[in-house]
């Protein structure tokens, strides 16, 4: 599966199924990836992965024809990441390798010390798909709207465990914290690169569902954070 063209696909697939892909995914498999008709590629959403072949380069755009089902959708782990919005770069940067580990979901947070309060949410999505084309992955993450961290944390799912990453804990241990809440969404949490003031870090200990840890004894970047605090959380839940 890994050598064949991957594809998000949004609309019902289904075996049989004729199809026309978009513009963006004619002009990249006719002329960056070259391929002809006959040749095979693989379309995926929500549902599972299917195998397909290039019927014809039309002008609605490239035809397929669904061959048949290969893969159904997987039991993922569903890991959400809260953060604060940082500069172009490594926002990319952190969507595209969050969706390579695993996010079920991004959540942009508004604090006191957030600078950068407007993000792109189109051009996120297409980080998320191509990432998850790349990675192999068939749920697709989904990328909220900014709100403000209030806001959030009163809509928190009452079954939802949230992972506070905090440089003034002293606990870095997970492994009880997530053996234990295993049914719910487990959504990490990480501040903007000045950190959440002393009164939001209370509102956010206060909160019966917060499990503060410590990652690092350095201060990391919000990039770094996030993917170590992922990284982390994947490796307890592969241990339950």
């Amino acid at each position: 599966m890994s050598s064949i063209i991957r594809l998000y696909f949004p609309d019902k697939i289904q075996s049989d199924l004729s199809s026309h892909l978009s513009k963006e995914h004619t002009h990249y498999l006719k002329d960056v990836m070259r391929l002809k008709i006959g040749d095979k590629l693989s379309i995926f959403n929500t549902l599972g992965e299917w195998e397909a072949v290039i019927e014809n380069y039309e002008k609605k755009g490239v035809k397929i024809k669904i061959t048949g089902k290969v893969r159904d959708k997987g039991n993922d782990k569903n890991i959400w990441l809260a953060f604060s919005p940082i500069k172009q770069n490594p926002l990319n940067f952190l969507i595209q390798k969050g969706t390579e580990l695993g996010v079920q979901k991004f959540i942009p947070i508004l604090s006191e010390r957030t600078v950068v309060r407007e993000i792109n949410i189109e051009r996120i999505k297409k980080i998320i798909i191509e990432a998850s084309e790349q990675s192999n992955r068939i749920s697709v993450p989904e990328i909220n709207k900014p709100e403000l961290l209030k806001n959030f944390l009163s809509q928190l799912p009452e079954n939802a465990s949230l992972i506070f990453c905090d440089i003034n804990s002293k606990k870095n241990n997970l492994k009880n914290i997530l053996i234990k809440n295993i049914d719910g969404p487990i959504c990490i949490l990480i501040g903007p690169e000045g950190d959440f003031s002393e009164n939001e870090r209370k509102m956010i200990i206060n909160l019966n569902q917060t499990y503060p840890i410590s990652l690092a004894k350095n201060i990391l970047k919000a990039e770094t954070a996030a993917l170590s605090a992922i990284t982390i959380v994947n490796y307890h839940l592969n241990l339950s």
